[in-house]
């Protein structure tokens, strides 16, 4: 019996993202099975019955009347669920150790960075000057994560056995071991209070777009050893108010920030974050997507799927994660 084909929509511009480069490992997994790279017009829409996508483009999937389940090559999924004619069908998110770790890495080396004074030090280096300032231990800081998913609860343990003092928040309660948890709207403030370093790790939904805004900012405790809290967003763009973070850097209400992610992406040149001071930026790489990982996953996400079996971290529509 012919296998459904797998088509691949990739629309990254990037070396990491480079479309042969993901159809050259889907090919050597997916045995047997026809992986078609878009836009290819010698096949049957009709035979595709899988797609493994990154950012698609409105409308793309729509094309196929067969299709099964689409899986998303990245974690954030907002972009798919912002096309109006998605199909209805399971809509699966990466969630594979490899990226965890990426991601776990990404947001324990800016926590250190900020945490040992590394923009200072690297000013310092630049200007010849020997002025070191005093340096306060990992447990006289609480590092606040928003998010406590797969992603969350990881960099949270991590950064508790390094010493810090980890709290985090979510919409829903959860419970992670070691970590003071709080949940909802009501105990959020109670949580910002306490967070020197706030780390961003949420989706994107109607209800977390522009979370990142001087009101939450100005909740942060102001009494950090850092002098002034720290904000890491490796999330997504939609979640920050871009003019608040600049405004609150330049006011001290924000002592730094580290952002991985932006509202519009390739980040404009003439953007402020660029070149600001107290800003280290990174271009949405703080946890890349491994193809080798994730074409196995989708690999054996499908042949479980043909044999009758469960497909793992299926989206639910209606929370947008």
């Amino acid at each position: 019996m012919n296998k459904g084909a797998l088509a691949l929509l990739v629309h990254g511009g990037t070396e990491n993202w480079s479309p042969q480069r993901w159809k050259s490992r889907f090919d050597a997994v997916c045995e047997g099975r026809p992986v078609l790279l878009l836009p290819d017009a010698s096949f049957d829409p009709a035979e595709v019955h899988y797609a493994a996508v990154w950012k698609p483009h409105p409308g793309e999937l729509a094309a196929f009347p067969n299709l099964r389940v689409i899986f998303n090559l990245g974690a954030g999924v907002d972009a798919l669920m912002a096309d109006r004619s998605l199909p209805n069908v399971p809509l699966v998110r990466v969630a594979v150790t490899d990226l965890t770790a990426r991601m776990t890495e990404y947001v324990v080396l800016h926590v250190l960075m900020h945490h040992r004074q590394e923009p200072y030090l690297r000013e310092s280096q630049r200007a010849k000057r020997w002025a070191p300032k005093s340096q306060w231990a990992a447990g006289a800081v609480t590092v606040g994560i928003m998010g406590l998913g797969t992603l969350g609860a990881d960099a949270a343990d991590v950064l508790k056995r390094l010493g810090f003092r980890v709290a985090g928040w979510s919409r829903n309660p959860k419970t992670v071991d070691g970590i003071e948890c709080f949940h909802g709207e009501q105990q959020f403030e109670a949580f910002l209070q306490r967070t020197d370093i706030l780390v961003c790790l949420l989706p994107l939904t109607p209800e977390t777009r522009h979370i990142l805004n001087r009101p939450m900012f100005e909740k942060l405790n102001r009494k950090s050893p850092l002098g002034a809290p720290v904000l890491i967003n490796a999330g997504r763009g939609g979640l920050q108010n871009e003019a608040d973070i600049l405004q609150c850097l330049d006011d001290g209400t924000l002592g730094g920030a580290s952002l991985d992610v932006y509202a519009t992406e390739p980040l404009p040149v003439d953007s402020p974050f660029w070149a600001h001071p107290r800003v280290v930026l990174t271009p949405h790489n703080a946890a890349d997507t491994d193809p080798d990982e994730i074409s196995k996953y989708v690999a054996h996400q499908i042949e479980r799927f043909e044999a009758g079996g469960a497909l793992e971290n299926v989206v639910d529509r209606n929370r947008g994660y």
